[in-house]
């Protein structure tokens, strides 16, 4: 049975992950995806999923995410980055949240919506 610490912590990671949807949607990314994959992953709980128009854009959307772990209530950082200097695929590893910003034709590649396809979607709106 899960302590009321565990589920405060995912309580917040599931904010997190929907007000970074929110956030990448105001950022110009695109066909974004939060999927729940709690009962699925033994690594983390929450994918933010998203497609960025550019390289540029791509770095934006993770800088703003980034700035949105850091302020209250998450104040958190990024456990690792990686790809940053790259234009197919940024990966911010926020442990419980794992934010993944793909080039359009890397999303096609990779997949991940259908490879954690067993996973629930979860409904967000855009601010």
């Amino acid at each position: 049975m899960p302590t009321s610490s565990s589920t405060d912590r995912l309580a917040l990671s599931k904010r997190f992950a929907l007000e970074a949807a929110r956030l990448a949607s105001q950022t110009r990314g695109q066909n974004i995806s939060v999927l729940d994959v709690s009962s699925l992953s033994p690594i983390t709980d929450f994918y933010v999923i998203a497609t960025g128009t550019s390289s540029r854009q791509m770095r934006t959307l993770i800088d703003q995410i980034s700035e949105l772990a850091a302020a209250p209530p998450f104040s958190m950082k990024p456990l690792s980055n990686s790809g940053y200097t790259g234009d197919q695929w940024i990966l911010s590893d926020y442990l419980d949240v794992i934010i993944h910003v793909f080039s359009e034709e890397a999303r096609s590649f990779y997949d991940l919506d259908n490879l954690w396809g067993d996973a629930k979607k979860l409904p967000w709106e855009p601010k």
